[in-house]
């Protein structure tokens, strides 16, 4: 049995998730800025549930939803919640997340998501790991569209998406009239050609705020900048 990954203050169990914990969902959670002190925070394709424990960890926000779609990966996402310091204030919901924008009247301060992106022509063998990592799972259109009807007026949209879909990415979020706010590039090494982007979106149109992060110096020699922004969660940071 896969043993729960244990994190400074929760553990999350994975073995009935098809996406497990990734660099990518530790650097959202941790870099997603919380100014303005959100009251309300939305998850999109929650998973295991981790960007929603990090953002319990970060935050005071008292209501922190989640969205899960498989019925496997939802089981496990409420089994996390309940087993975390912080169950009260986490709730999640097994819906689609069009079914979710078009029967919620409320709107949230803080929308983030770690959405599956891989447009790639291959699959593999397992039929779950597809639907969690293959952009056709969630399109970038759908999760915009759902967002700009989900987002408060003054609200954050933040994702992590690959590199290569940067420029495709805001000009979709332009024609649902969301705008950068702040941007990430992610690179492994500084050798390294950019791996991610860390993006915000508002919808007031603002100059975007534009750096670098560099995880590792070298094999697992980690960067002062990643160590300082995942020293909170991670154990051996």
């Amino acid at each position: 049995m896969l043993q729960p990954f244990k994190f400074k203050q929760f553990e999350v169990n994975q073995d009935q998730c098809a996406m497990k914990i990734g660099t990518d969902g530790v650097l959202l959670g941790a870099w997603t800025p919380l100014t303005g002190h959100p009251q309300n925070i939305l998850d999109i394709g929650a998973g295991t549930g981790i960007l929603s424990l990090m953002m319990a960890q970060r935050s005071n926000a008292p209501s922190i939803d989640a969205l899960e779609i498989d019925d496997k990966a939802y089981e496990q996402c409420v089994d996390n919640f309940e087993s975390s310091p912080w169950g009260d204030r986490l709730f999640c919901y097994h819906a689609s997340l069009e079914e979710f924008a078009d029967e919620i009247e409320d709107t949230y301060d803080l929308i983030i998501c770690n959405p599956p992106f891989y447009a790639e022509d291959f699959k593999t063998n397992d039929p779950l790991r597809d639907l969690a990592r293959f952009q056709d799972a969630m399109p970038f259109e759908h999760v915009l569209e759902s967002v700009s009807v989900l987002l408060s007026a003054e609200g954050l949209f933040s994702l992590v998406i690959p590199f290569s879909e940067e420029d495709r990415f805001i000009k979709l979020a332009d024609y649902f009239g969301l705008f950068p706010k702040q941007i990430c590039h992610v690179r492994g090494v500084a050798s390294a050609a950019i791996k991610r982007s860390l993006m915000t979106f508002t919808f007031s149109e603002t100059e975007v705020t534009t750096h670098d992060l560099i995880i590792e110096n070298s094999r697992h020699n980690y960067t002062e900048a990643y160590t300082s922004l995942t020293k909170d969660f991670y154990l051996k940071m």
